[in-house]
């Protein structure tokens, strides 16, 4: 695979990455001390969202991984 290719790949993890913590730090406060989650007071996240972010997030982390994966057997094979 050329290396533009999976620079893109990588990018968009990045991307769903990105967009999975935006989720958090607009439904989750942050400890003023830490800059932390502050998950004192059982803050109620919507699951069907929570899933939906980490399902994207989790198929581009599994598809890089068959990338390396690919490339690692060709190197091999060579």
């Amino acid at each position: 695979m050329e290396k533009e290719a999976i620079m893109q790949e990588l990018r968009a993890y990045e991307d769903r990455r990105d967009e999975f913590y935006r989720f958090l730090d607009e439904h989750i406060p942050h400890d003023a001390s830490t800059g932390l989650f502050d998950f004192r007071n059982e803050v109620m996240l919507d699951a069907q969202k929570v899933y939906e972010l980490f399902h994207k997030l989790d198929y581009q982390a599994r598809k890089i991984r068959a990338i390396v994966f690919n490339e690692i057997i060709e190197k091999q094979e060579r």
